[in-house]
């Protein structure tokens, strides 16, 4: 097996069940790789060094006693646990049974929901007339208990699978398979196939839909440090033909191919070797960038802000007119899916992008509607503006995709600023017509029916000024109610380019 990359520091194993299934003998073992002849009823924390399994990280493994004045503890370190191993022993069906009837339920109580190894200890002692199906266990355990990583027995007094458990262990750990696998659909995850979507457009370089031979000898080396023979590479081709026929043609690989490989991995037990490519690619395990991968350029002072630089817009600019493949200046719905396929999800399906730029008649969205979005959610966001640059394929220098403003009292000062974006806080009471004034911001047409405002609502979309420049003006309604905390919060006002009060003159 070969080190993979991962940033945790520790891995904590609370290792729990009944009396007399094993725990510290089992702990005992894995420390002293032999089986000790007396053992102490509770072991003290034992430490696996780092360079004890592949990943190279060190394991802190937690002792427990059943006894009822340890429950309290017990309790304790089952909550603080990275993974739990939840023992039986093997020559006990009993214990066996109160895995369901006892521990899963406490573990419910409690609102355990890391991974679980279920292990079967004292392997050597079990009657083989009596043999409990591993297979079936599994498979009983994991319909009802989804939390279950896997299940394997072993021997502490031969040493049978020890290591094989605490491996187990840090394994659904630091690579787990929650994330990438959907155990009810039997499918990747969404977010992981628009991970693996991402990957796969960034490996295309010819951007034919296909990987050939070259580009996934340089995917495999990237990932894995190593290069695939010719014949390495025809056997995996032929492999995918077997299984899914679309997924080759005459380029190379197609992306249902990339997919089922990567899908064939996790069904094989191997989910580390789909996370050495997320990770390669800078994901973390909720499957979104790294914050590393996202140098957002810092505020010294409240009164500054973080804008897209010419760079990006320039990027965006050529993303619409990629996207809009009829050439009608506008995005369907569907285009702006297809943008964001490549991203965990859309950003502006919900509040407050969902609502906040200018829309055709058709409800498509402009060229100046896609840009006035993108400058807004740079405002409101500046990671998760960079991140979906960064997904939607954004290849240059990140830290050049963002510029933070001139302190606007300095601006005052000069009387000129350098700001493309502006922020407009709009003040009234209820009904004086301040939703109207955003909605006529996005060019919509008045409307009679009032909707009392509860929560912030923004508008955004390019002003053309005297002279040819075009800046981005966003309306900010604040909700009557939220009045006195905006007034009482001099950051939240120092974001404030200019202020509007409305009222209703009838």
């Amino acid at each position: 097996m070969t080190k993979t990359r991962t940033d945790r520091s520790g891995v904590r194993v609370v290792v729990a069940g009944d009396r007399g299934t094993g725990k510290s003998s089992l702990i005992a073992a894995i420390a002293s790789d032999s089986f000790p002849e007396t053992v102490l009823p509770v072991l003290p924390p034992t430490l696996l060094p780092a360079d004890f399994f592949p990943d190279y990280v060190p394991l802190t493994v937690i002792d427990t006693s059943y006894r009822l004045e340890k429950q309290n503890k017990l309790n304790e370190e089952l909550k603080g646990a990275d993974v739990v191993v939840l023992t039986y022993a093997c020559n006990d069906s009993q214990s066996f049974s109160r895995l369901i009837s006892y521990w899963f339920r406490e573990l419910q109580k409690l609102e355990v929901t890391v991974p679980i190894i279920v292990v079967g200890c004292k392997l050597d002692l079990r009657d083989e007339s009596q043999q409990v199906s591993l297979e079936r266990l599994l498979e009983q355990l994991l319909q009802e208990f989804k939390n279950v990583a896997t299940c394997i027995e072993c021997s502490a007094a031969t040493l049978y699978q020890v290591p094989e458990v605490f491996y187990f262990a840090q394994k659904a750990v630091l690579h787990p398979v929650d994330p990438l696998f959907d155990h009810e659909n039997q499918a990747l995850t969404d977010q992981c196939v628009r991970a693996l979507r991402r990957i796969f457009v960034l490996c295309d370089r010819d951007m034919d839909d296909a990987l050939n031979d070259a580009e996934l000898n340089d995917f495999q080396v990237r990932c894995f440090n190593a290069p695939l023979q010719s014949s390495e590479i025809e056997d995996v081709k032929t492999v995918v033909q077997q299984k899914v026929p679309e997924g080759i043609n005459s380029n190379g690989l197609t992306f249902p191919g990339f997919m089922f490989i990567h899908s064939m991995f996790l069904r094989k037990g191997h989910p580390e070797t789909l996370w050495a490519v997320l990770r390669d690619f800078g994901y973390d395990n909720d499957l979104k960038l790294k914050d590393e991968f996202l140098p957002v350029p810092a505020k010294i002072a409240p009164d500054q802000s973080v804008e897209l630089t010419g760079e990006a817009v320039e990027f965006l600019n050529g993303i619409f007119r990629l996207l809009d493949t009829d050439k009608d200046r506008a995005l369907r719905p569907a285009e702006v899916d297809k943008l964001f396929c490549t991203a965990p999800k859309s950003p502006w399906n919900d509040a407050p992008y969902s609502d906040a730029a200018e829309r055709t008649d058709m409800g498509y969205i402009s060229l100046n509607g896609f840009l006035s979005q993108w400058a807004f959610m740079t405002l409101l966001d500046p990671q998760c503006s960079l991140a979906n640059l960064i997904y939607i394929g954004y290849s240059g220098n990140p830290a050049a995709a963002l510029r933070v403003t001139r302190r606007r009292s300095v601006d005052r000062k000069k009387q000129a600023t350098g700001r493309n974006v502006f922020q407009c806080y709009v003040f009234g009471s209820k009904n004086a017509g301040k939703s109207a004034l955003l909605d006529a911001l996005l060019r919509r047409p008045f409307s009679n029916s009032y909707t009392p405002t509860t929560v912030e609502k923004f508008a955004a979309n390019g002003i053309d000024l005297i002279g040819g420049t075009r800046k981005t003006l966003v309306l900010r309604e604040i909700p009557e109610s939220e009045v006195l905390k905006v007034l009482s919060n001099q950051d939240y006002l120092a974001a404030c380019d200019v202020a509007v009060f409305v009222y209703d003159r009838f």
